[in-house]
Protein backbone atom coordinates (compact mmCIF):
# COMPACT_ATOMS: atom_id res chain seq x y z
CA UNK A 1 0.00 0.00 0.00
CA UNK A 2 1.30 3.56 -0.77
CA UNK A 3 2.09 6.02 2.48
CA UNK A 4 -0.84 8.01 3.04
CA UNK A 5 -1.39 11.77 1.83
CA UNK A 6 -3.20 14.33 3.49
CA UNK A 7 -6.41 15.25 1.57
CA UNK A 8 -9.34 16.82 2.00
CA UNK A 9 -11.98 13.56 2.53
CA UNK A 10 -14.25 15.24 -0.75
CA UNK A 11 -11.41 15.47 -2.49
CA UNK A 12 -10.73 12.09 -1.85
CA UNK A 13 -14.11 10.51 -2.29
CA UNK A 14 -13.81 12.27 -6.06
CA UNK A 15 -10.61 10.68 -6.81
CA UNK A 16 -11.97 7.36 -5.55
CA UNK A 17 -14.76 7.57 -8.16
CA UNK A 18 -12.32 8.65 -10.85
CA UNK A 19 -9.89 5.79 -10.01
CA UNK A 20 -12.78 3.28 -10.35
CA UNK A 21 -13.41 4.64 -13.99
CA UNK A 22 -16.63 6.13 -13.72
CA UNK A 23 -18.25 6.87 -16.89
CA UNK A 24 -20.83 9.50 -16.46
CA UNK A 25 -21.09 11.94 -13.13
CA UNK A 26 -24.23 13.72 -13.33
CA UNK A 27 -24.81 16.29 -10.07
CA UNK A 28 -25.81 19.38 -9.08
CA UNK A 29 -24.09 21.22 -6.68
CA UNK A 30 -25.02 21.66 -2.60
CA UNK A 31 -23.61 22.83 0.88
CA UNK A 32 -21.33 20.66 1.66
CA UNK A 33 -21.64 18.12 -0.95
CA UNK A 34 -20.54 20.67 -3.43
CA UNK A 35 -16.50 20.14 -3.92
CA UNK A 36 -17.20 15.93 -4.80
CA UNK A 37 -18.53 16.60 -8.04
CA UNK A 38 -16.42 20.38 -8.21
CA UNK A 39 -13.51 17.86 -8.50
CA UNK A 40 -14.71 15.50 -10.80
CA UNK A 41 -15.37 17.96 -12.98
CA UNK A 42 -12.31 19.55 -12.80
CA UNK A 43 -10.96 15.94 -13.58
CA UNK A 44 -13.52 15.92 -16.85
CA UNK A 45 -12.35 19.24 -17.69
CA UNK A 46 -9.05 18.27 -17.25
CA UNK A 47 -8.55 15.66 -19.41
CA UNK A 48 -7.66 13.06 -15.75
CA UNK A 49 -11.13 11.24 -16.49
CA UNK A 50 -12.68 9.99 -19.51
CA UNK A 51 -15.92 10.61 -18.64
CA UNK A 52 -19.29 12.67 -19.40
CA UNK A 53 -20.33 15.27 -16.38
CA UNK A 54 -23.83 16.13 -17.19
CA UNK A 55 -24.37 19.70 -15.25
CA UNK A 56 -27.69 19.42 -14.56
CA UNK A 57 -30.68 22.21 -13.33
CA UNK A 58 -31.26 20.34 -10.36
CA UNK A 59 -31.16 17.36 -7.96
CA UNK A 60 -34.51 15.91 -9.77
CA UNK A 61 -32.87 16.33 -13.17
CA UNK A 62 -29.62 14.91 -12.08
CA UNK A 63 -31.06 11.31 -10.42
CA UNK A 64 -33.12 11.16 -13.93
CA UNK A 65 -29.74 11.41 -15.76
CA UNK A 66 -28.01 8.79 -13.67
CA UNK A 67 -31.07 6.37 -14.36
CA UNK A 68 -30.96 6.74 -17.66
CA UNK A 69 -27.28 6.27 -17.98
CA UNK A 70 -26.96 3.49 -15.88
CA UNK A 71 -29.78 1.87 -17.75
CA UNK A 72 -28.12 2.38 -20.94
CA UNK A 73 -24.72 0.42 -19.19
CA UNK A 74 -22.87 3.25 -18.07
CA UNK A 75 -21.16 3.14 -14.98
CA UNK A 76 -22.36 6.03 -13.18
CA UNK A 77 -22.13 8.28 -9.91
CA UNK A 78 -23.43 11.21 -8.02
CA UNK A 79 -23.77 13.17 -4.64
CA UNK A 80 -26.36 15.30 -2.67
CA UNK A 81 -27.37 16.40 0.71
CA UNK A 82 -30.66 17.64 2.32
CA UNK A 83 -32.94 19.26 0.59
CA UNK A 84 -30.85 17.90 -2.94
CA UNK A 85 -31.70 14.33 -1.58
CA UNK A 86 -34.97 15.64 -0.79
CA UNK A 87 -35.89 17.21 -4.38
CA UNK A 88 -34.55 13.86 -5.89
CA UNK A 89 -36.81 11.51 -4.16
CA UNK A 90 -39.23 10.55 -6.12
CA UNK A 91 -36.57 9.52 -8.74
CA UNK A 92 -34.76 7.48 -5.50
CA UNK A 93 -37.30 5.43 -5.35
CA UNK A 94 -37.60 4.76 -9.00
CA UNK A 95 -33.64 3.93 -10.01
CA UNK A 96 -33.80 1.18 -6.90
CA UNK A 97 -37.10 -0.41 -8.72
CA UNK A 98 -35.50 -0.70 -12.01
CA UNK A 99 -32.49 -2.34 -10.60
CA UNK A 100 -29.92 0.17 -11.99
CA UNK A 101 -26.71 0.20 -9.70
CA UNK A 102 -25.99 4.00 -9.21
CA UNK A 103 -23.54 4.87 -6.58
CA UNK A 104 -24.72 7.70 -4.26
CA UNK A 105 -22.56 9.94 -2.23
CA UNK A 106 -25.07 11.13 0.25
CA UNK A 107 -23.07 14.25 2.21
CA UNK A 108 -25.48 14.11 5.59
CA UNK A 109 -26.84 17.33 6.05
CA UNK A 110 -30.15 18.85 7.78
CA UNK A 111 -33.39 18.74 6.56
CA UNK A 112 -34.67 22.41 6.85
CA UNK A 113 -36.47 23.87 8.64
CA UNK A 114 -35.10 26.00 9.77
CA UNK A 115 -32.64 26.53 7.31
CA UNK A 116 -29.53 24.61 8.30
CA UNK A 117 -26.55 23.78 6.62
CA UNK A 118 -25.21 21.27 9.64
CA UNK A 119 -25.00 17.76 10.04
CA UNK A 120 -27.46 15.09 11.09
CA UNK A 121 -29.08 12.19 9.75
CA UNK A 122 -32.35 13.97 8.71
CA UNK A 123 -31.40 13.25 5.29
CA UNK A 124 -30.67 9.53 5.44
CA UNK A 125 -33.94 8.62 7.52
CA UNK A 126 -35.93 10.09 4.59
CA UNK A 127 -34.82 8.13 2.24
CA UNK A 128 -34.54 4.96 5.13
CA UNK A 129 -36.72 2.50 2.91
CA UNK A 130 -36.35 3.90 -0.54
CA UNK A 131 -34.81 0.29 -1.98
CA UNK A 132 -31.01 1.39 -1.75
CA UNK A 133 -28.30 -0.78 -0.47
CA UNK A 134 -27.05 2.07 2.23
CA UNK A 135 -24.09 2.11 4.34
CA UNK A 136 -22.24 4.79 6.74
CA UNK A 137 -18.76 5.32 7.06
CA UNK A 138 -16.94 6.89 9.85
CA UNK A 139 -13.98 8.70 8.29
CA UNK A 140 -12.19 9.81 5.13
CA UNK A 141 -10.86 6.13 4.79
CA UNK A 142 -13.40 4.51 4.97
CA UNK A 143 -15.94 7.40 2.50
CA UNK A 144 -12.67 6.48 0.27
CA UNK A 145 -12.99 2.62 0.11
CA UNK A 146 -16.61 2.40 -0.52
CA UNK A 147 -16.66 4.17 -3.59
CA UNK A 148 -14.92 0.99 -5.16
CA UNK A 149 -17.37 -1.18 -2.62
CA UNK A 150 -20.31 0.40 -3.67
CA UNK A 151 -19.47 -0.22 -7.64
CA UNK A 152 -18.37 -3.66 -7.12
CA UNK A 153 -21.81 -4.38 -5.21
CA UNK A 154 -24.29 -2.53 -6.46
CA UNK A 155 -23.43 -3.73 -10.31
CA UNK A 156 -22.59 -7.62 -9.18
CA UNK A 157 -25.51 -9.79 -11.36
CA UNK A 158 -26.88 -11.03 -8.39
CA UNK A 159 -27.40 -7.64 -7.06
CA UNK A 160 -28.24 -5.00 -9.46
CA UNK A 161 -29.35 -2.60 -7.01
CA UNK A 162 -28.28 1.40 -6.61
CA UNK A 163 -25.67 1.59 -3.26
CA UNK A 164 -25.95 5.05 -1.28
CA UNK A 165 -22.70 5.50 1.02
CA UNK A 166 -23.65 7.97 3.64
CA UNK A 167 -20.84 10.53 5.07
CA UNK A 168 -21.20 13.17 7.67
CA UNK A 169 -21.21 16.53 6.39
CA UNK A 170 -18.41 18.92 7.54
CA UNK A 171 -17.37 16.51 10.17
CA UNK A 172 -15.81 14.74 7.00
CA UNK A 173 -16.67 15.99 3.99
CA UNK A 174 -14.40 18.69 5.03
CA UNK A 175 -11.45 17.70 6.91
CA UNK A 176 -8.23 16.83 6.00
CA UNK A 177 -7.36 12.98 6.83
CA UNK A 178 -4.66 10.80 5.97
CA UNK A 179 -5.62 8.80 2.90
CA UNK A 180 -4.05 5.74 1.65
CA UNK A 181 -4.67 5.27 -2.16
CA UNK A 182 -4.54 1.93 -4.22
CA UNK A 183 -3.21 1.38 -7.12
CA UNK A 184 -5.03 0.52 -10.03
CA UNK A 185 -3.67 -2.76 -10.37
CA UNK A 186 -5.67 -3.47 -6.98
CA UNK A 187 -8.61 -2.03 -8.48
CA UNK A 188 -8.77 -3.47 -11.43
CA UNK A 189 -8.59 -7.23 -9.42
CA UNK A 190 -11.36 -5.93 -7.60
CA UNK A 191 -13.58 -4.35 -9.64
CA UNK A 192 -14.78 -5.75 -12.86
CA UNK A 193 -16.26 -3.91 -15.89
CA UNK A 194 -19.88 -2.74 -15.50
CA UNK A 195 -22.10 -6.07 -17.17
CA UNK A 196 -25.65 -5.31 -16.86
CA UNK A 197 -27.93 -8.01 -17.49
CA UNK A 198 -30.15 -5.61 -19.16
CA UNK A 199 -29.76 -2.56 -21.37
CA UNK A 200 -31.47 0.24 -22.96
CA UNK A 201 -30.04 -0.38 -26.65
CA UNK A 202 -31.55 0.80 -30.37
CA UNK A 203 -30.83 -2.33 -31.41
CA UNK A 204 -32.36 -4.91 -28.62
CA UNK A 205 -35.56 -2.89 -27.48
CA UNK A 206 -36.69 -3.52 -23.82
CA UNK A 207 -39.10 -1.31 -21.49
CA UNK A 208 -37.99 -0.47 -17.70
CA UNK A 209 -40.56 1.23 -15.25
CA UNK A 210 -43.98 0.53 -17.52
CA UNK A 211 -47.15 1.00 -16.53
CA UNK A 212 -48.30 -2.02 -14.08
CA UNK A 213 -51.28 -2.51 -12.86
CA UNK A 214 -52.00 -3.76 -9.02
CA UNK A 215 -51.27 -7.32 -9.55
CA UNK A 216 -48.01 -6.66 -11.68
CA UNK A 217 -46.86 -3.67 -8.79
CA UNK A 218 -47.34 -6.44 -6.39
CA UNK A 219 -45.06 -9.16 -7.90
CA UNK A 220 -42.90 -6.43 -8.53
CA UNK A 221 -42.53 -5.16 -5.23
CA UNK A 222 -41.93 -8.79 -3.63
CA UNK A 223 -39.21 -9.52 -5.75
CA UNK A 224 -37.60 -6.37 -5.08
CA UNK A 225 -38.08 -6.46 -1.79
CA UNK A 226 -36.30 -10.34 -1.87
CA UNK A 227 -33.34 -8.85 -4.32
CA UNK A 228 -31.83 -6.36 -1.57
CA UNK A 229 -32.60 -9.28 1.02
CA UNK A 230 -30.48 -11.79 -0.95
CA UNK A 231 -27.73 -8.97 -1.84
CA UNK A 232 -26.76 -9.77 1.49
CA UNK A 233 -24.18 -12.52 0.60
CA UNK A 234 -22.40 -10.17 -2.26
CA UNK A 235 -22.41 -7.27 0.31
CA UNK A 236 -20.16 -9.43 2.69
CA UNK A 237 -18.51 -10.55 0.37
CA UNK A 238 -17.16 -7.48 -0.91
CA UNK A 239 -15.83 -6.41 2.53
CA UNK A 240 -14.30 -9.87 2.81
CA UNK A 241 -12.37 -9.19 -0.89
CA UNK A 242 -11.48 -5.39 -0.06
CA UNK A 243 -9.63 -6.73 2.98
CA UNK A 244 -7.72 -9.23 1.33
CA UNK A 245 -6.39 -6.89 -0.77
CA UNK A 246 -6.13 -3.72 1.02
CA UNK A 247 -5.90 -5.02 5.02
CA UNK A 248 -8.71 -2.99 5.41
CA UNK A 249 -11.47 -5.31 6.64
CA UNK A 250 -15.19 -3.94 7.38
CA UNK A 251 -18.31 -5.28 8.73
CA UNK A 252 -22.07 -4.39 8.91
CA UNK A 253 -21.85 -4.21 12.49
CA UNK A 254 -18.20 -3.51 14.55
CA UNK A 255 -17.83 -3.09 18.18
CA UNK A 256 -15.08 -2.03 20.61
CA UNK A 257 -14.69 -3.21 24.10
CA UNK A 258 -18.43 -4.88 23.68
CA UNK A 259 -17.50 -8.15 24.83
CA UNK A 260 -18.00 -8.04 28.32
CA UNK A 261 -19.58 -4.29 28.38
CA UNK A 262 -22.67 -3.70 30.53
CA UNK A 263 -23.91 -0.70 29.01
CA UNK A 264 -23.58 -0.32 24.49
CA UNK A 265 -23.09 2.81 23.17
CA UNK A 266 -25.02 2.17 19.51
CA UNK A 267 -24.15 4.91 16.76
CA UNK A 268 -23.72 5.51 13.17
CA UNK A 269 -21.34 7.53 10.86
CA UNK A 270 -18.21 9.92 12.17
CA UNK A 271 -19.78 9.84 15.78
CA UNK A 272 -17.56 6.28 16.14
CA UNK A 273 -14.89 7.90 16.73
CA UNK A 274 -15.58 10.16 19.42
CA UNK A 275 -17.43 7.60 21.04
CA UNK A 276 -14.55 4.92 21.32
CA UNK A 277 -12.74 8.07 23.02
CA UNK A 278 -15.26 8.79 25.41
CA UNK A 279 -15.44 4.52 26.00
CA UNK A 280 -12.14 4.41 26.81
CA UNK A 281 -12.44 7.10 29.31
CA UNK A 282 -15.23 5.55 31.28
CA UNK A 283 -13.20 2.27 31.08
CA UNK A 284 -10.15 4.34 32.76
CA UNK A 285 -13.57 5.50 35.65
CA UNK A 286 -13.83 1.25 35.68
CA UNK A 287 -17.52 1.99 33.86
CA UNK A 288 -18.62 -1.34 32.13
CA UNK A 289 -18.84 0.58 28.73
CA UNK A 290 -18.65 -0.73 25.18
CA UNK A 291 -19.74 0.71 21.84
CA UNK A 292 -21.71 -0.89 18.64
CA UNK A 293 -21.52 0.59 15.33
CA UNK A 294 -23.73 0.48 12.64
CA UNK A 295 -22.07 0.21 8.92
CA UNK A 296 -24.83 -1.68 6.69
CA UNK A 297 -28.16 -0.12 6.91
CA UNK A 298 -30.03 -1.54 4.51
CA UNK A 299 -30.78 -4.31 4.55
CA UNK A 300 -30.73 -3.99 7.87
CA UNK A 301 -27.68 -6.36 9.93
CA UNK A 302 -30.90 -7.91 12.15
CA UNK A 303 -28.61 -11.10 13.11
CA UNK A 304 -25.38 -9.10 13.66
CA UNK A 305 -26.78 -6.67 15.78
CA UNK A 306 -28.19 -9.28 18.00
CA UNK A 307 -24.83 -11.35 18.33
CA UNK A 308 -23.36 -7.65 19.35
CA UNK A 309 -25.78 -6.68 21.69
CA UNK A 310 -27.05 -10.10 23.07
CA UNK A 311 -24.74 -9.79 26.75
CA UNK A 312 -25.48 -5.78 27.80
CA UNK A 313 -28.05 -4.74 29.85
CA UNK A 314 -28.80 -1.80 28.27
CA UNK A 315 -28.36 -0.23 24.75
CA UNK A 316 -28.19 3.98 24.48
CA UNK A 317 -29.05 4.76 20.82
CA UNK A 318 -27.40 8.04 19.78
CA UNK A 319 -30.18 8.87 16.92
CA UNK A 320 -29.05 12.01 14.93
CA UNK A 321 -32.88 12.44 13.72
CA UNK A 322 -35.77 13.73 15.40
CA UNK A 323 -38.34 10.87 15.26
CA UNK A 324 -41.29 13.07 15.41
CA UNK A 325 -43.95 11.60 18.19
CA UNK A 326 -41.71 8.53 18.65
CA UNK A 327 -40.30 9.50 21.87
CA UNK A 328 -43.85 9.59 24.14
CA UNK A 329 -44.05 7.53 27.34
CA UNK A 330 -46.81 5.49 28.63
CA UNK A 331 -47.71 6.87 31.82
CA UNK A 332 -49.49 4.69 34.25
Amino acid sequence: MSKPVGMEVSIAVAEAAGLADTDVVAAYPITPQTHIVEHLSEMVAQGELDAEFVPVESEHSAMSVCVGSSAAGARTFTSTSAQGLALMNEVVFIAASLRVPIVMVVVNRSLSAPLSIWNDHSDAMSVRDCGWIQVFVENGQEAFDHVFYAFRVGEDQDVMLPVMIHMDGFVLSHMVEPIEMVGEDVIRKYLPDFNPLHRLHPDRPVTMGAFGMPDIFTETKKAQDEAIKAAMPVILKGWEEWGELTGRHYQPVETYCAEDADTLLVVMGSLGETAAEAVDQMRKKGKSVGLVKLRLWRPFPFKALREAVNDANLLMVLDRAVRFSNYSRLKG
